[in-house]
């Protein structure tokens, strides 16, 4: 080692600030050059550093945003009449038919007033027949020696008379229909098949139509809907990336499918299609809502799961792309190392600005979008940044070929 000892480096380090890298600078330069061949800083060693020469490519563009499952048919089961509760005959949570018992509110009081309407709609239609029967005897007399035998009155109000028990007859069949129906509605059935929620009422309680009404609720959860938001940003970059041709959007034909990626981390089996995108910005969120249609035949998805929505969105191409830990934040924003060689000819490594645009995953790696900085043809350090050490000039690199990467000795250009 040069002539300062390692401990008094060490110390020298420790005490440093952000703003006091010139002074570190300086005392390494004072404890002595690099090695006679062009090594090391400082007396220490150049870091050894994978590099991969970038090229443009075309990768597919996913987004990913936050969102919620709903039922495809979110059905609410009310009372209709008032009563006692007297049963719940479904499962909670359990799946139902259409169609299906759910709950009994006491039939006993409207299987009376069936009774009624029943009694009181015979005793018009007999009050009917009566009127008519009088009807045709006063016409016949009517008939006879050129109707001295009755009064025109007379007869005029034997016709009315039938035609009042005639409407009562009318009057009374829809009573008893009403009374009917009322009595069915004692029996609350499921309107449409899927997942019954748990009951709102318990057995023995007073039910009646009104706000209270509610007795539980029936999702349809196949297919399912997931419900997010696209932020007005994302929206107005993604209308300007396709306007400016760096994004082919998918096939309209086809239609962007959505993947859904779980609580656990997992995605889910089955991918669905985008339903639509409002065209208005919802006033409470500040987004576009948007919903996508899911399939779900094993139920393995329930409304109201939050989710992660993956919307692919075409393709991206003549793009630059980096692995995402190649990709440093600094004081002054992203940097990248790229490797070149120095007046010398020793290989250094030099940060590079660059703007990042979108993660995109190839091949189960996350990699960043370069939208400047780099150009095709450029080495970019990917492995062993954590051992490069900035300094004037570049800091020495020794580029290791390591096996399965695009990296090379002699990679980095003049």
């Amino acid at each position: 080692m040069s002539r300062c000892s390692w401990r008094s480096f060490a110390s020298k380090v420790s005490s440093l600030r952000p703003h006091a890298l010139a002074v570190l600078v300086a005392t390494l330069a004072g404890c002595g050059g690099g090695s006679p061949n062009g090594g090391g800083f400082g007396g220490f060693p150049p870091a050894p550093v994978t590099l991969m020469v970038v090229k443009t490519t075309t990768v597919p563009m996913r987004f990913e945003f936050v969102g919620q499952t709903a039922g495809s048919k979110e059905a609410e089961v009310r009372a209709r009449v008032q009563g006692i509760l007297e049963k719940r005959v479904y499962q909670e949570g359990g799946r139902v038919t259409a169609g299906q018992t759910l709950f009994v509110i006491d039939p006993k009081p409207y299987a009376v007033q069936v009774a009624q309407a029943e009694a009181a709609l015979a005793q018009a239609q007999a009050q009917h027949a009566q009127a008519k029967r009088n009807v045709e005897r006063l016409a016949a007399l009517a008939a006879q020696e050129g109707g001295a035998a009755i009064s025109r009155r007379e007869y005029d109000d034997a016709v009315s008379a039938e035609e009042s028990a005639a409407a009562a007859v009318k009057l009374a069949q829809a009573r008893l229909a009403e009374a009917r129906l009322n009595l069915s509605y004692t029996t609350v059935t499921a309107p449409v098949a899927g997942y019954a929620s748990r009951a709102l009422k318990s057995e023995g309680s007073l039910v009646s139509p009104g706000p209270d009404s509610l007795l539980t609720t029936v999702s349809q959860i196949d297919p399912l809907y997931v419900d997010f938001g696209i932020s007005e940003n994302e929206r107005l970059r993604m209308n300007r990336l396709i306007e400016q041709g760096k994004l082919v959007p998918p096939d309209a034909k086809r239609g962007q499918e959505v993947s859904l990626r779980l609580a656990d981390g997992t995605v889910h089996p089955r991918r669905g299609k985008l339903a639509f995108i409002d065209a208005r910005i919802n006033s409470q969120t500040g987004s576009f809502d948007a919903r996508a249609l899911v399939p779900n035949p094993d139920g393995s998805l329930r409304p109201g799961q939050f989710v992660r929505v993956l919307l692919d969105g075409g393709v991206r191409p003549g793009v630059i792309v980096v692995p995402q830990r190649a990709v440093m934040e600094g004081p002054q924003g992203k940097f990248v190392y790229v490797a070149a060689k120095n007046d010398k000819g020793v290989d250094v490594a030099l940060p590079r600005p660059v703007t990042a645009g979108d993660w995109v995953e190839i091949d189960g790696a996350n990699q960043w979008i370069i939208e400047s900085g780099l150009a095709p043809g450029d080495a970019v350090v990917v492995d062993g940044m954590a051992k490069i050490f900035p300094v004037p000039g570049g800091a020495p690199i020794v580029i290791d070929a390591a096996p399965g990467t695009d990296a090379a000795k002699g990679a980095a250009k003049k």
